[in-house]
């Protein structure tokens, strides 16, 4: 900011300043290079008094007077030892440095809003990358002395390895990492605001700002951790280590770096897998002849034999039975039924459609899930409890049917309701009980609820008990689709395959298990007291603390074994974030 103001205070003191195309200049040199270049026209204010500093005798009309010719300084008129020093009537002698002509390259860029646009950023974004730049020691970011810094040269390589954590290296484009040392500031300026939006973008992406979720569902609600971006370019340009700096915006979480290194595993293993569908057929061993082997030798990238073209060779065979090894099957070498079902498998595109898709919800999930936290795996209809990177417990759920959805979305438990009531939410009013009170005048007393009317309206609600919908205890975290965690009298519904038979709210088997983990193992709400309570009331039990509760959609897991485990896409999520990430699978 000194030099700014300096260059500020010269500009007052000598007029308009005419900026153009200026010769190049490292950054700490204090001349310009000799090259031809246009020149730099400064008005000046002229040493002889003017005419109206000369009383005009009467009756006579003095001229106006012309005005003072503009003084032109071009390289030419400087030597390379030569600061520009213009000595001007009663004002100091100027300098300016070649920090100053970067710094002034610098605003000009940033003024340019038809440029910035260009860089692909936010109102927001561009405004905190013109504060960064405006607040910064140096007028770049990214370069000294007519150079990449090392810091440059780590998020450039980072950005080029994007693919490895899913995300589009097309996406972030950059500039010429080649660009001469004698380039002009203004070529500086422009290729050191291409890095920092690169940089931004990155960051924001690898934080879950790559789809607009609402236009996914309504239920998909979390709360995006997307860095400011002065935040980003100051963390990152000032890092030791740039390149790591801006890697640590993706997930660290352990589930996502699994499928991380599944994803790499898999192009490793398949660089340039066809995607061949092998059909159903007899067994094949050597010798025999067959329209599928070329489909076979395709799929092994073998190439095509012309004279034996469907024959069933040894080196067909021999493929085979490496494939067959490779997925734990008998190791013959003949194609049989399992290995052909084994062949026709997913496809490799598709397969890495699944797993970036996977990576990209892990976006959407806070950097920190707590020490302790609970995780639901909607498609796996599972909830496990975490404590310090381990599982402490862990549950079968029900969750919402296709036409009544869970929400994906993060929140805090804060109590639990042990003999909760039911109050029925205005959509199961509409859809269900309505139209079963209108067909059957006793369905409410049957059902065992209670019809509250006030004026025009009407408020079901259902009394504590075992026949309760809730059961006999719910855990709260409050949030705006108003569903939470709760126990169930439909317990055989458990031993179910696939269970999403509920109303949206996450049915929990074992529920009172679950509470003791909660209160922690020397809590004076054990299960046994918990228990307790039932029958007595409805009765609030809080948290000494709040626990972090993450509803979640993972169809790829990698499980603790390493191995890969699928899901089915009971909501069509999957399908829906591939299409928004243009993957093809």
């Amino acid at each position: 900011m000194r030099n700014l103001r300096k260059t500020s205070l010269w500009l007052g003191l000598i007029g308009s300043v005419s900026l153009l195309p200026l010769p190049a200049l490292a950054e700490d040199s204090r001349s310009p290079a000799p090259d031809a270049v246009q020149p730099v026209i400064v008005d000046t204010v002229a040493a002889e008094p003017s005419f109206h500093d000369v009383a005009a005798p009467r009756g006579i009309a003095m001229p106006e007077p012309e005005p003072a010719a503009p003084v032109t300084i071009t390289a030419g008129d400087l030597k390379p030892s030569d600061s520009l020093d213009i000595p001007l009537p009663d004002a100091p002698a100027v300098t300016l440095t070649a920090s100053d002509w970067f710094r002034i390259a610098m605003e000009s860029r940033l003024a340019d809003e038809a440029a910035l646009r260009e860089l692909r950023l936010s109102r927001s974004e561009r405004d905190s990358l013109s504060a960064f730049y405006a607040q910064a020691e140096k007028p770049l970011a990214w370069a000294r002395d007519g150079a990449w810094t090392p810091a440059a040269h780590a998020v450039i390589g980072q950005i080029r390895a994007a693919d490895e954590d899913g995300l589009d290296p097309a996406d972030y484009p950059l500039p010429d990492p080649g660009l001469r040392r004698d380039a002009a500031p203004a070529q500086w300026a422009e290729a050191d605001l291409k890095l920092s939006a690169a940089v931004i973008r990155y960051a924001r992406d690898a934080r879950g700002g790559r789809i607009d979720l609402a236009r996914l569902s309504p239920l998909i609600t979390p709360k995006l951790e997307l860095p400011e971006a002065g935040e980003v370019l100051a963390r990152v340009s000032a890092a030791k280590d740039a390149g790591a700096a801006l890697a640590a915006y993706n997930p660290q979480h352990p589930g996502y770096q699994a499928l991380k290194a599944r994803l790499a595993r898999l192009r490793e293993n398949h660089p340039s897998q066809p995607s061949v569908r092998v059909p159903k057929g007899r067994t094949l061993r050597v010798g025999m002849q067959d329209p599928r082997v070329p489909l076979i030798r395709a799929r092994f990238n073998l190439g095509e034999d012309k004279d034996r073209r469907n024959v069933y060779d040894e080196r067909v065979a021999s493929a085979v039975a490496a494939f067959q090894k490779e997925k734990g099957l008998p190791t013959n070498g003949a194609l049989t039924p399992q290995t052909v079902a084994a062949l026709s498998g997913p496809p490799v595109a598709r397969m890495q459609a699944e797993l970036i898709a996977n990576m990209e919800r892990w976006r959407w999930l806070p950097s920190d899930l707590g020490s302790r936290h609970i995780m639901v795996n909607v498609p796996e209809y599972r909830l496990r409890f975490f404590e310090d990177g381990d599982v402490i417990h862990q549950t079968r759920v029900i969750v919402g049917k296709e036409k009544s959805q869970t929400p994906i979305f993060s929140d805090e438990m804060k109590y639990l309701v042990v003999n909760p009531s039911w109050t029925i939410p205005p959509s199961i009013m509409k859809k269900e009980i309505l139209p079963a009170m209108a067909a059957d005048p006793y369905y409410a007393e049957r059902k065992g609820y209670k019809v509250i009317r006030r004026g025009n309206s009407i408020t079901v609600r259902q009394p504590p008990g075992e026949r309760n919908a809730l059961g006999y205890v719910k855990f709260m975290f409050p949030n705006q689709h108003a569903v939470y965690l709760h126990d169930t009298p439909n317990r055989k519904l458990f031993s179910a395959a696939k269970r999403a038979f509920s109303h949206g709210c996450v049915r929990v088997d074992q529920p009172f298990e679950l509470a003791e983990q909660i209160f922690g193992k020397d809590g004076k709400w054990t299960e046994k007291r918990l228990r307790g309570l039932i029958g007595k009331g409805e009765r609030y039990v809080h948290l000494n603390t709040p626990l972090p509760v993450h509803l979640t959609y993972f169809t790829v897991v990698v499980d603790e074994g390493g191995e890969v485990k699928r899901f089915d896409d009971i909501y069509g999520v999957d399908r829906k974030v591939q299409a928004a990430l243009g993957l093809d699978s």
